[in-house]
């Protein structure tokens, strides 16, 4: 018997065995199912929290990015002072360098009156260092007193601004200080911030009045057209004081990567719970493999005396875990959908479905079921045709 034939007959084999006693069967389903879907939403919620970090950087239209040193992450910056950024204009390339102010301030629903913290972006409106046309038409109006514009995709607790803006003037308290709201702008919540707003720089030290204006917490440089990115860096970088960072786009992201994944404990806890679902699988599939091969312990000892070899044996065994591996997924994949749809519903943060993450969860739940039935193939060596005399 050739090796595709013998293949082809150990699987049937081991589909015949698996369907033999269906409890046993749903049972494995259930449990390469239940590794599927949980290793999904760790990586999901994973992907998530590092897709949402990286809104607020690639929403500034800056090549290069100033911060201090001791800062964590953009949402826990560390200020630096103004004069520091203007040395960037030292270099030929440099072609302006804004200052950004960001805080947490308490924003009060203008319908229910509760407070809740969202993130305040202060900056010079003319400058324009955000890439949101939706915000050009509305420049104009946060130079005057007490003006902002509302993330309409920050989370429902901050009320129904957009809609409210639509039949009339909105009216809030930011920190308790009296704001009108005048437009909206969309870029989404994240697991840093519920929501977001952005105002002028003189209305955020309005909000923030123990803020001392000579101290910046991002600056954000633009350069000329074709200007070399990492050249400029390195040129700036050993001009600037030892105390700050010179970042390029890429740089600032990775830096933000690097507090998430080191530093906050979010990052360890998804990859934790992605191995977890892994392990509790592979031991499901092995007692339901292991509890199978044990069953069929004389059968098995026949096909080896009507002169079958080991290696077919284990080519059955094999064929199980890839049967599993298969009908455990499908389900698996489609529950991991709707949950992924559900997730998105109640926190307001992307979870994207990629073809690379559908490979790359399938391939971990075939090598999760190829390793279990690695594990429940020694006990195949105690079937022995001599055993059955």
């Amino acid at each position: 018997m050739n090796l595709s034939n013998s293949a082809k007959f150990a699987l049937r084999l081991a589909w015949r065995q698996l369907t033999y006693e269906r409890g046993k069967l749903i049972a494995a389903i259930l449990g390469v199912m239940f590794a599927c879907v949980l290793v999904f939403m760790q990586l999901g919620f994973r992907d998530s929290l590092y897709a949402s970090i990286s809104v607020v950087p690639r929403k500034l239209s800056g090549g290069i990015f100033i911060i201090h040193k001791q800062t964590e992450a953009m949402w826990r910056t560390v200020n630096f002072p103004k004069s520091e950024l203007l040395r960037v204009f030292a270099h030929p390339d440099v072609v302006s360098a804004t200052p950004l102010y960001i805080g947490q301030a308490q924003w009060k629903n203008p319908v229910t009156q509760t407070k809740r913290t969202l993130m305040v972006f202060g900056s010079e409106p003319s400058d324009a260092i955000f890439k949101m046309p939706e915000l050009d038409p509305y420049r104009k109006a946060l130079t005057q007193a007490n003006t902002a514009v509302f993330d309409s995709l920050s989370r429902p607790e901050f009320g129904p601004v957009e809609q409210l803006l639509k039949t009339g003037e909105v009216v809030t308290e930011i920190n308790d200080h009296k704001t009108k709201i005048v437009s909206v702008f969309h870029m989404g919540a994240s697991f840093a911030a519920d929501g977001n707003l952005m105002t002028s720089d003189q209305n955020f030290f309005r909000m923030f009045p123990n803020r001392n204006p000579s101290q910046v917490d991002v600056g954000v440089v633009r350069l000329k057209t074709g200007a070399d990115v990492l050249a400029v860096q390195q040129a700036l970088q050993s001009r600037m004081n030892e105390n700050v960072s010179v970042l390029t786009l890429e740089g600032i992201i990775a830096y933000e990567l690097a507090y998430w994944q080191n530093n906050a404990p979010i990052g360890f806890i998804f990859g934790f719970g992605t191995i977890m679902g892994l392990v509790v699988g592979m031991v499901i599939v092995y007692q339901i493999l292991f509890t199978d091969i044990t069953n069929h312990l004389n059968e098995f000892a026949t096909l080896k005396a009507m002169g079958y070899a080991h290696n077919y044996l284990i080519m059955v065994v094999f064929s199980s875990a890839i049967i599993l591996s298969i009908i455990g997924f499908l389900p698996g994949f489609v529950t991991s959908l709707g949950l992924y749809t559900l997730s998105e519903k109640f926190t307001y943060i992307p979870m994207p479905m990629p073809l690379s993450k559908i490979l790359t969860v399938f391939s971990l739940i075939f090598t999760m079921c190829f390793f279990a039935g690695f594990l429940a193939m020694r006990k195949m060596r105690a079937a022995n045709p001599a055993d059955m005399f």
